[in-house]
């Protein structure tokens, strides 16, 4: 049996990364579009969770307040409502989406948002957000 020389380990290896890295984000990428729609806008929902009624559908106003202002909570056409008040989110770059409660935990679906909104509240109601 030949012996294995340090090119030929390097190039297995990186052969390998290179093969995991493409599944991680194959697996990534379906992800974040299970709960999307093929336009790639995501599904609408009404549900309870954890005793509070959460909501998300495509909104018809944008919102998107110029470079970068995300006040307007429709960023990319979708409305996100806990107990009938508007939770603001984003959607990134990559496809994940944050909210004002969960700014720095993003999440694969604005479902999902409003999910750690609640369990961020504990309990406590989700003030309106001022636009101004």
């Amino acid at each position: 049996m030949p012996e294995l020389s340090r090119r030929r380990a390097l190039t297995t290896a990186a052969a390998l990364a290179a093969t995991a890295a493409t599944a991680a984000a194959t697996g990534t990428a379906a992800a974040h579009s299970a709960n999307a729609t093929p336009s790639g806008s995501p599904d609408a929902f009404d549900e309870v969770y954890k005793g509070r009624r959460i909501q998300g559908r495509p909104s018809s106003g944008g919102g998107h307040h110029g470079g970068g202002h995300h006040g307007g909570g429709h960023h990319g056409g979708f409305a996100v409502y806990v107990d009938g008040v508007e939770l603001h989110v984003m959607r990134n770059a990559d496809g994940s989406w944050i909210s004002v409660i969960s700014h720095y935990a993003p999440v694969p679906t604005p479902r999902a948002a409003a999910r750690a909104a609640v369990d961020e509240l504990q309990g406590a109601r989700l003030l309106p957000f001022p636009t101004n």
